[in-house]
């Protein structure tokens, strides 16, 4: 959440922050008229729990603390309810975008950094990763369908490995950066979803929940190891803390889909290699780069073209103050299309769980957290098949994952269901 003290100091400037991001500047309104209110309130719980200590028991003033302590159980009960309106209205103000960030009203304000590579130049009709997946028997959305739902499927033969090299190949990279290696639980309670930003109901719901607990299946490990240091402060000579985190990601999709919804671009699970880091205010910034900076060399290390995208203010989503995106080149769509993302959460998540530093001083404030895609697989299997596809069908082996592979193409062989 924003900090408190931020909004009720600076109401105008939270306002035009916001108001980039297409949020409704009269939160802030609501939300000072409510927390005039209770803190009026809460004024008055004081003084009359004041004037109940400094009156003595006696004949003439057990009528006077008779009546305190009934106007004090009024007072609390209302005061409960407008702590809580309180803490919703708040919850309601999105983090503040950083004064670098482009200003735009949709995602075609969105800022083209750079570019990468050079795109595959066929001498014949390239196929989608749906059709070479399909004709490969390595991809099959029927049997996800008939035995899950829509938008699940099952991966066959060596796409399988492919899968492992690639985690493999973004762990040991990231581990030679000081990163440690975490695989975390697919689940977690909605103090974490929700307090790391992720909607389990409405439109844009992402969460599947689980009936009758209070758990919901994780859509990226950056939930889980947010939820690492709830409610701890940490020394400031222990940060930055680097984790590559490994997890499936569940993702409902509600309302997203489209064109590009065929195959594995947008699909309900998913395997993700995710950065994660806590680290001091002054450090985010520069951290932020080096997160985008490991991305990059990632999939350079592949050989996809891609682009890097700077996210305008309307495209940054409730809880970054700043965002980059990866886009890679995808012949099947003739485009490119999102395969990570990195944010620079500056402190709003860290005030949802609570997550502090101990400075070398003894002063305790909110920490940093930032977050980045190492390798989004379904994405990622999408821009190798459709960049390194071959006449004959076939896919050559990106070469940094043939030592994991154990072999330079795939599609020799077929596999069976």
């Amino acid at each position: 959440m924003i900090d408190i003290k931020l909004v009720r100091d600076n109401q105008e400037l939270v306002k035009k922050k916001i108001a980039t991001k297409g949020y409704d500047p009269s939160l802030v309104d609501d939300f000072i008229v409510a927390d005039s209110e209770y803190r009026k309130l809460l004024a008055e719980s004081e003084d009359l729990r004041k004037r109940r200590n400094e009156i003595s028991i006696d004949d003439a003033s057990r009528e006077e603390a008779k009546q305190i302590k009934i106007a004090l159980q009024k007072l609390e009960n209302t005061l409960k309810k407008k702590e809580e309106k309180v803490s919703q209205l708040l919850n309601g103000i999105p983090n503040l975008p950083l004064d670098d960030v482009p200003i735009g009203k949709t995602e075609n304000d969105n800022k083209v950094l750079k570019t990468f590579g050079t795109k595959p130049n066929f001498a014949f009709k390239p196929k989608t990763h749906f059709e070479l997946g399909k004709a490969l028997d390595l991809l099959n959305f029927e049997a996800g369908a008939k035995v899950t739902g829509s938008q699940f499927y099952f991966l066959l033969g060596d796409i399988v490995f492919l899968e492992f090299a690639l985690v493999d190949y973004a762990f040991r990279l990231l581990v030679k950066e000081g990163f440690v290696p975490i695989i975390t639980p697919d689940l977690a309670k909605s103090r974490y979803y929700l307090g790391t930003g992720y909607i389990p109901k409405g439109d844009e719901a992402q969460i599947y929940t689980i009936e009758g607990e209070d758990l919901g299946l994780i859509a990226t490990a950056e939930v889980t190891i947010a939820g690492l240091y709830a409610d701890e402060i940490i020394p400031e000579e222990n940060l930055p803390l680097k984790y590559i985190g490994y997890s499936h990601a569940f993702r409902q999709e509600a309302g997203a889909y489209g064109k590009y919804s065929n195959g594995l671009y947008r699909v309900h699970q998913f395997t993700k290699a995710e950065m994660f880091v806590y680290c001091l205010p002054e450090e985010s910034e520069a951290l932020h780069g080096y997160l985008l900076g490991l991305e990059e060399k990632i999939y350079q290390g592949l050989g996809i073209p891609y682009r890097v995208l700077e996210m305008c203010t309307a495209d940054l989503g409730a809880i970054a103050a700043k965002k980059y995106d990866i886009e890679a080149w995808m012949p099947g769509r003739n485009d490119y299309g999102e395969v990570t993302s990195t944010s620079n959460c500056t402190d709003y998540q860290a005030r949802n769980l609570k997550i502090r530093v101990r400075r070398k001083n003894g002063k305790i404030e909110y920490l940093h957290m930032l977050n980045g895609t190492a390798i989004a697989i379904s994405r990622t299997l999408i821009a190798i098949f459709e960049n390194y596809q071959q006449e004959d069908g076939t896919i050559i082996v990106p070469e940094v994952l043939r030592a994991y592979m154990g072999k330079d193409r795939i599609g020799f062989e077929k596999n069976l269901l």
